[in-house]
């Protein structure tokens, strides 16, 4: 089942359930509130627009460096236990939102990855257990202005400026990501290509790691990390993400004003 977020001409922002031409309107957020429907369809047309199929409550986490090559081509090893990161719910934009590029920053990368999208409160949640917590999967792009991620020493500033994670088109509640292609295209040409089935820890590893440190509540979102070929783009150029059964996210870039 795929949950879009949208509006309609500008509207306000309402949940639903695309069927193929078609959202089913449901009655609200459902991750609270279920899947009750209204009796609305609304075309998916020109009028409707897709947001962040999530904002989370309190957090992003990310994990670094869970790609080999993508370690390589950072100058490390994959680290042994995941490597995990915040970066801050203001980051988060949705389809087609402009990621704005910083003033104090030459080199802003792409980091397409998968993104899980958490159900319910999750405390030291046992790996064989991971699914009880999953509302669903949906797209994400870990922009990181890379020289201020080298300049500072850590990660905190360079992942988490406003526009850095953005989010959709939608989330997918039924999805198997044992085997899924990611590509990133940025103006039409490839970039990063890589599947799922390369990550070093896997989604239950990663919950439960996750969960013995922070407790995860509804809404929060992790991202999985990326492969390899993360590289630059500038402003007035195009970032596509895309995962095989979640959809194409895409993003324009825009200089900060």
């Amino acid at each position: 089942m795929k949950i879009a977020r949208f509006t309609v001409s500008g509207g306000e922002p309402r949940f639903g359930i695309v069927d193929e031409t078609e959202i089913v309107v449901l009655v609200g957020d459902p991750m609270f509130v279920g899947y009750e429907t209204t009796e609305e369809r609304v075309p998916l047309d020109a009028n409707v627009k897709l947001l962040a199929p999530v904002i989370p409550r309190s957090k992003v986490v990310a994990v670094g460096k869970n790609y080999a090559e993508h370690a390589a081509e950072m100058g490390g090893e994959a680290p042994t236990t995941p490597l995990i990161f915040l970066k801050p719910n203001t980051s988060v934009i949705g389809p087609g939102d402009a990621i704005q590029l910083p003033r104090e920053s030459s080199q802003v990368e792409h980091e397409g990855e998968l993104a899980i999208v958490i159900g319910s409160i999750a405390r030291d949640v046992k790996k064989e257990d991971y699914a009880d917590v999953v509302f669903g999967y949906t797209i994400a792009n870990d922009v990181t202005a890379r020289d201020i991620q080298k300049a500072d020493g850590q990660w905190a500033r360079a992942k988490g400026y406003d526009t850095f994670c953005p989010l959709g088109p939608v989330i997918e509640t039924e999805f198997d990501f044992s085997d899924a292609a990611i590509e990133v295209r940025v103006d039409g040409e490839l970039r990063q290509s890589g599947n799922t089935n390369q990550m070093i820890h896997s989604i239950p590893e990663i919950i439960a790691f996750a969960s013995s440190v922070w407790t995860l509540l509804p809404g929060d979102v992790i991202l999985t990390g990326t492969p390899a070929g993360v590289g630059p783009f500038v402003d007035g150029q195009k970032v596509e993400v895309s995962i095989a059964g979640l959809g194409l996210l895409s993003n324009p870039a825009k200089n900060r004003a």
